[in-house]
């Protein structure tokens, strides 16, 4: 009471305002709770006087007529604003006060007292200065029973905004279990869990006698998915499709599923709706044109990768439809749960392209026409080979690998090489044992003289790094990465490499040299000097190039930038050894990580381009290797080795035997070393025909080099020039733009269609986009499904760069003299790339929006 006479006198304190006389007050008690008390209040000046429903003229007159000068407090139990009031007109120009709880919220608030009845009925929860304060946080403008009920429900379940759509979400996230779910029993004590339920069924068209948190969970997955499949092929689950408000339950499960982390817990739960309804057994029964689109449940990736699988094992070729359904799942949610298999199948289906393409056979003929082909058109069969293991060592215990693996096998071990490395054979016979060269083509040998020592003369700075045993077709990757993602140009060659293709022999031929040969003792000399290991390579170089340097690139990648500035001051010619693929693969406990280590290597010798053009300025950059290697994934069968024939050997390898003496051996090319090296020892090369192994003692026989097969003589060089920014000629590095191109801008159904573009063609430093697409309020609040479009067409043709998305809105009521907008954003910058302005205009919502 001493609060409620310190607010009264407060009031009465106030300075007239123009035209008032007197103060009067009306202070309206609706629940009597200080009825009592009324007849001891005393206030200076003011008259304190009771209004009931017997007093109304009278207290009309005395305050019109008797007396229209003092001051007056009334107190009343009854409604002020009633029709039948006969103070009305006072009333307006005096002061009302309320004293009881839930008029002070409302005035506090700021709420129509009208909402009365709502604040009462939820009075518990306001019991609380926290609950108060987060509750009147919202800055709620226009009050109405439903905004104060989101806002309560809101405060309750934690989350910032009075959207129902986070309600709803922060109670499914916390557990399904109803009996446990903290939220669920927040609205038990200080709500009302009848009301809850009504929102659901408002929003989302669960009705059900008796309500769940996981048949909740379950309608709105199977009312999501509903949206991407024909509701004939789900009369199993009808039961839990909504038939009214369908589009915000699958706005509800696209925005979870969408969201950075939360994603997490959504793949749990859908993962037991698939098992609760049997999902495999529904898609039995359903064609993949059906629901390849769908996205909500994880096995629907394994339908459509089961489908793939299943086609190939079949022999169907229908290729081009495997590739479009494997780029069009990339765009979905659990894509990257399958990615390794996706990425298997992929290169399944590549490799069964390239056969169909050659279904006569790869030809035979000259060594040149066939050494042009395979770095023109066959060494993808290699990348493809590669890229499948790759994969199926993520998963190589999956059921559906293991299959494939036996596909991949015989496509490339047995069909690819064994028709490729016959022919190459042949030709090598015919055409290359006396000379080891071809025509038109650089030897290894050439490397310093033909393409170092010019820019030497120039007293051009070189930087020469070479990988041990990248082949050419890894190469082949290198130098499209380093075009697509640096500011330089890297021209891709071939050449021809040393025979036996072996380290010692492929380094050697790199260096600056006069003569090159064998000793007796299997050394390789260059200018009569040992050039095994860095410091006699080191040696070579110097007396070539005075300033110049030979370092391991596990050297420059532990410097700091000053301390690779400092080490390569003044150096001229700089020779970088790498040797992550070779060191892998030599070593029989680790060669089964061969490809694996090729993919370690194309980021290391990135890193190692971008460390030479960012921190000591390069400009001309050369990339090769001493010799390739051959490798294949299944255990060898004996008729793919060779006894060794009793002969005088200087040094005897799995791919090749060097030796004094010269005739013809069964099964072995003999080329002849003159043209290689000095060869004083007169030494010929006896190398296996195609693929095959010398039978030797140990392990260690999958990954071999030495041999003359196209994988292991044909080294790639790559040339990199560095280019800077503002240079003529220089293309700076960009991202295609991915633009809306259906020309409506105004949206009158729930569920529309859009086109959009990829204004540009993937290539040579114009990379690829990815961005999300989504409809959205002035506030940035998402109002419809999140689609993806993956921009990496490399198509020259635009038709073959559009995409065509479905949109589906929230079931909401939307303002047509409002403005919305379409959102495309970059998510790897998370920039908005576009927005553009859009009004709805749907009418009433229709719940036959599917």
């Amino acid at each position: 009471m001493n609060q409620i006479v310190s607010a009264l006198q407060d009031i009465y304190k106030e300075p007239l305002s123009d035209g008032e006389q007197r103060k009067i007050v009306f202070w309206v008690d609706k629940d009597e709770e200080f009825i009592e008390e009324i007849g001891q209040l005393a206030l200076d000046g003011v008259r304190v006087l009771t209004l009931s429903e017997n007093n109304q003229f009278y207290m009309k007159y005395l305050l019109e007529e008797e007396d229209p000068t003092s001051s007056y407090m009334i107190y009343t139990n009854l409604e002020l604003s009633s029709e039948d009031n006969w103070l009305t007109d006072t009333v307006l120009y005096s002061k009302t006060f309320f004293a009881d709880r839930i008029s002070l919220i409302l005035s506090e608030l700021q709420i129509d007292p009208t909402l009365r009845a709502v604040i009462k009925k939820y009075e518990k929860f306001f019991n609380n200065k926290e609950r108060f304060r987060k509750f009147q946080a919202f800055g709620i403008e226009a009050y109405s029973e439903e905004t104060i009920e989101l806002a309560i429900m809101s405060v309750l379940c934690n989350v910032k905004t009075t959207e129902f759509e986070a309600v709803l979400k922060a109670i499914l996230m916390d557990t399904l279990e109803d009996n446990d779910n903290k939220y669920l029993s927040q609205l038990d004590k200080f709500f009302d869990i009848h009301v809850f339920w009504t929102y659901v069924a408002n929003y989302y068209g669960y009705e059900r006698k008796t309500k769940t948190l996981k048949t909740l969970f379950i309608h709105l997955a199977v009312t999501a998915f509903s949206h991407s499949v024909n509701e004939k092929y789900l009369t199993d689950v009808k039961d839990f499709i909504a038939v009214r408000n369908k589009a915000n339950s699958l706005v509800f499960i696209d925005h979870w599923m969408h969201h950075k982390t939360d994603y997490e817990v959504f793949d749990d739960y859908a993962e037991m709706v698939e098992q609760e309804i049997q999902l495999s057994n529904i898609l039995q029964s359903v064609p993949i044109d059906e629901f390849k689109q769908a996205e909500t449940f994880s096995y629907i990736d394994r339908a459509v990768i089961i489908y793939i699988a299943n086609s190939l094992l079949e022999k169907l070729e229908d290729y081009e439809e495997y590739t479009k359904l494997i780029k069009l799942r990339r765009a979905k949610h659990f894509y990257e749960k399958y990615t390794h298999i996706y990425d298997a199948l992929y290169y399944t289906v590549k490799m069964q392209e390239f056969h169909k393409e050659y279904n006569q056979g790869i030809p035979s003929g000259q060594a040149i026409d066939i050494y042009e082909a395979y770095y023109k058109k066959y060494q993808v069969m290699d990348t493809y080979y590669r890229k499948f293991y790759v994969a199926y060592d993520e998963e190589s215990n999956h059921e559906l690998l293991l299959k494939l693996k036996g596909l991949v096998e015989y496509l490339y071990t047995n069909w690819y090489m064994g028709e490729l490395s016959t022919n190459w054979s042949q030709a090598v016979k015919a055409e290359m044992t006396e000379q080891w060269s071809l025509p038109g083509v650089l030897s290894q040998q050439r490397f310093y003289s033909s393409i170092v020592a010019p820019h030497i003369s120039k007293g051009e700075r070189v930087f020469v790094i070479i990988s041990d045993a990248m082949r050419y077709e890894v190469g082949l990757e290198l130098a499209e990465r380093l075009n697509a993602e640096t500011m330089g140009t890297c021209d891709a060659q071939t050449m021809l490499s040393v025979i036996p293709s072996v380290t010692k022999l492929g380094m050697a031929s790199l260096l600056p040299h006069k003569t090159i040969d064998f000793d007796a003792s299997g050394r390789v000399l260059v200018n009569g000097k040992d050039s095994s290991g860095l410091d006699n390579r080191k040696a070579i170089i110097e007396t070539a190039v005075e300033d110049s340097i030979a370092i391991h690139y596990q050297d420059i990648r532990d410097m700091n930038k000053a301390g690779r500035r400092e080490t390569f001051k003044g150096k001229k010619l700089i020779y970088i050894y790498h040797d992550t693929i070779d060191a892998m693969g030599d070593k029989a406990s680790t060669e089964i990580y061969t490809f694996t280590a090729v993919e370690t290597a194309l980021n290391q010798l990135y890193d190692l381009v971008k460390i030479i053009l960012d921190d000591l300025s390069g400009t001309n950059v050369y990339i090769t290797a001493d010799h390739g290697f051959l490798y294949q994934r299944e255990s060898l069968e004996e008729s793919d080795k060779i006894e060794q024939e009793q002969m005088d050997k200087l040094e005897v390898k799995r791919r090749y035997i060097l030796s004094k003496e010269k005739r013809d051996v069964p099964g072995q090319m003999a080329i002849n070393l003159s043209s290689v090296i000095k060869n004083e020892l007169e030494l010929t090369a006896y190398v296996p025909n195609g693929t095959i192994r010398n039978r030797m003692q140990g392990t260690g026989v999958n990954f071999v080099h030495g041999g003359a097969s196209l994988q292991e003589i044909v080294v790639p060089l790559l040339s990199f020039k560095n280019k800077r920014a503002g240079q003529k000629g220089v293309q700076a590095i960009s991202k295609v733009d991915v633009k809306l191109t259906s020309t409506t801008r105004r949206i009158t159904n729930s569920i529309f269609n859009l086109n959009f573009f990829q204004t540009e063609k993937v290539e040579e430093k114009m990379n690829p986009r990815t961005v999300v697409i989504y409809m959205a309020d002035t506030e940035g609040n998402i109002l419809s499904n999140e689609e993806t479009i993956i921009g990496d067409r490399p198509f020259d043709n635009p038709a073959e760069r559009t995409f065509k998305l479905q949109f589906v809105m929230k079931s909401i009521p939307y303002d047509r003299n409002k403005t919305y907008y379409l959102m495309i954003k970059d998510t790897e910058t998370g920039v908005i790339t576009e927005k553009v302005p859009f009004t709805i205009n749907l009418g009433i919502v229709s719940d036959f929006d599917f």
